[in-house]
């Protein structure tokens, strides 16, 4: 049976050590810079930008409007006419509530809030149900 590779196989173990290149900076070290301010030289202090931080961005809902309000606003539910266009088109297609919610892959329990009227509306099931029973519903939502 003849070999794969003709030549001599080697290994080499020696470890192989990658390091970056150190930046030069002037009086970094905080004597240098403790005595640069006790004698009254001038410092110079650069902000870094917060790019690459893990800050979360600006909340979606103004925190001025939170702290005048003096009870919490209630969410937005299904609106009548929504859940009751649920509840005709999936009887007109013959579907129960289990077989609805096999079909856009979600538990029996949100279709079942969502024709009751309990459920805050989230466009992504509203969609589901709309191709599924063929029934335009996103743009009906209130309170």
């Amino acid at each position: 049976m003849p070999s794969r590779y003709p030549g001599a196989l080697t290994q080499d173990w020696e470890p192989v050590v990658l390091h970056k290149n150190r930046t030069k900076v002037q009086d970094r070290d905080k004597k240098a810079v403790n005595q640069a301010l006790r004698t009254g030289a001038a410092v110079q202090t650069v902000k870094k930008a917060v790019a690459g931080s893990n800050k979360k961005a600006a909340p979606a809902v103004n925190a001025k409007k939170l702290d005048e309000a003096a009870e919490p606003a209630p969410l937005d539910r299904v609106s009548t006419e929504v859940k009751q266009l649920i509840q005709k088109a999936r009887l007109e297609k013959k579907m129960s509530q289990a077989v609805l919610a096999k079909q856009i892959n979600e538990r029996p329990q949100v279709v079942q809030e969502y024709e009751n009227g309990k459920a805050v509306p989230n466009q992504a099931v509203l969609a589901k149900m709309e191709r599924v029973l063929g029934v335009k519903l996103r743009g009906k939502i209130g309170k």
